[in-house]
């Protein structure tokens, strides 16, 4: 059976979906020779390179995908390197058994809390992909006074600078007077949606933790800087999240 070569390349763990589209788009792999094209179909017994390295892909199963949580601090930035030398999520993560880590969506430098990241790149793609509608749990802490009126209009959507955006739920989780917190739930990851959102209606995002990623939860035992792998449950139901199945087996690569 034949697939789309950037959908079994990131099983490999090469990178994800839209990373290898990136690659593909840039002509930095090739097929028997050829320079590859966006979608075109493979079956795995072809001579594909990537960069000029020849990768091979087997067929036969291999261990499962490894998924963990990780909680990042304020001040790490989502990148495997930084030029201004700050230090990045990947520094401290465990090495896997095979391939590499992909980080499943992204924290900005001042926000904190909990990144996945596996070495599936079908599932961080889908996990990402909008059309899957994974939801994503923060805590906010606000800086400013909150009205019925905000609460309602970021729940009916209000329009940024890239399109309408909107909380699917909002709680609040105590505070008083000009520091409030609230839980808030978002189905997408845009850049910086949580804290633009509130900012729309004038208020101040003072902290911001992710403590939800669709079944996986960030628990108090997790500290900053700290990585677990997920539990048979979990790597279960985030796997059924994105709509994929844990135990399909996947393809085993070797680069030479």
């Amino acid at each position: 059976m034949q697939e789309r070569l950037q959908k079994i390349l990131a099983r490999t763990g090469l990178g994800s979906r839209r990373q290898i589209e990136t690659l593909i788009r840039a002509g930095r792999v090739e097929v028997d020779g050829r320079v590859a094209e966006l979608g075109q179909k493979v079956s795995g017994r072809e001579h594909i390179r990537v960069d000029g390295r020849a990768v091979t892909i087997k067929a036969q199963p291999q261990a499962a995908a490894e998924v963990i949580a990780y909680h990042k601090p304020v001040g790490e930035v989502c990148s495997r390197s930084d030029p201004e030398g700050r230090r990045t999520v990947f520094a401290g993560l465990p090495r896997p058994r095979s391939g590499r880590w992909i980080s499943v969506g992204r924290l900005d430098i001042s926000t904190a809390g909990l990144l996945l990241f596996t070495t599936d790149g079908e599932l961080a793609n889908r996990l990402m992909h909008p059309a899957q509608e994974i939801e994503r749990e923060y805590a906010v802490r606000l800086l400013g006074e909150v009205t019925e009126a905000m609460l309602r209009r970021l729940i009916q959507g209000v329009e940024l600078d890239d399109g309408m955006a909107r909380f699917s739920a909002i709680e609040r989780s105590g505070g008083s007077g000009a520091n409030q917190w609230y839980h808030v739930i978002i189905k997408e990851g845009r850049n910086r949606e949580v804290r633009r959102l509130w900012e729309s209606q004038g208020l101040t995002v003072s902290r911001l933790s992710r403590v939800r990623y669709g079944p996986v939860i960030l628990e108090r035992a997790l500290r900053p800087g700290k990585s677990r792998p997920l539990t048979p449950a979990e790597y279960r139901h985030l796997y059924q999240a994105a709509g994929l199945s844990a135990s399909a087996s996947t393809p085993a690569v070797q680069s030479r």
